[in-house]
C-alpha cells in the first residue's frame, strides 16, 4: 500500500502539538491497517478508526488487540457515516483526495457534523506539485480553502510529503481546519 506508514505521520504530530491537542476523542477516517489510529491511542487519545473495507477493519482490529491497544475500528462510509460524534479531532490521511469532485461538499458537511465545538480536521492530501496524473486528485491551497471554507475555518496549509512506501515521496498538503 503506497500510503502505509507504520509510525505516526510527523505532519499529524506537528499539527496536534501546534494546536495544543494532547488528549481527546479522535476519528481516523479511512484508517486502512490502523497505523495512525494505533499511534494516536498510544499517545492517550480515545480513537475510532473507520474504513470502507471490512478486511482493513478486521486487520486493524487484530493488530490493535495484538498490541494491547483499545481502538474501536468500524466499517463505515464517510459519505454515509453511521459513526456518532462529537470528536475533538478528525484525521484524514488519504480519504478526501480520492473523492470525486461532486462528492466533496457532502464530505465537508459530514466532517463538520462529526466535529465537536472548535474541533479540528487534520487533512493530508496530494498536492498540485505532485507530477504526473496517476493516483489521487491533486489540490492547490486555494482549492482547499474553496472546498472547506463554508463549513470550516482553514487555519494552516503546509506543503510537505506523503510518507509511505513510494520513492520519491509524493508531494502533499497538510491542512488544519477548525469547525466554525
Amino acid at each position: 500500500m503506497p500510503w502505509y506508514f507504520a509510525a505516526l505521520d510527523p505532519d499529524l504530530l506537528k499539527a496536534l502539538r501546534a494546536h495544543g491537542v494532547a488528549r481527546g476523542r479522535v476519528l481516523d477516517v479511512g484508517s486502512g491497517p490502523g497505523t495512525q489510529a494505533m499511534a494516536l491511542a498510544e499517545l492517550g487519545f480515545d480513537v475510532v478508526g473507520t474504513d470502507l473495507s471490512p478486511t482493513a477493519v478486521n486487520q486493524a482490529t487484530r493488530l490493535a488487540k495484538d498490541r494491547g491497544l483499545t481502538v474501536s475500528f468500524v466499517q463505515d462510509d464517510v459519505l454515509d457515516s453511521k459513526v456518532q460524534g462529537p470528536f475533538d479531532v478528525v484525521v484524514d490521511r488519504g480519504c478526501f483526495h480520492v473523492l470525486e469532485p461532486d462528492r466533496r461538499a457532502h464530505y465537508v458537511k459530514t466532517i463538520a457534523s462529526l466535529l465537536g465545538p472548535a474541533g479540528l480536521l487534520i487533512l493530508k492530501c496530494f498536492s498540485d506539485e505532485q507530477p504526473g496524473d496517476q493516483g489521487p486528485y491533486r489540490f492547490r491551497p486555494e482549492d482547499i480553502r474553496q472546498t472547506f471554507g463554508a463549513g470550516l475555518d482553514v487555519l494552516s496549509i503546509d506543503r510537505t510529503e506523503y510518507q509511505g512506501t513510494l520513492t520519491p515521496q509524493p508531494k502533499a498538503l497538510c491542512c488544519v481546519m477548525r469547525k466554525k
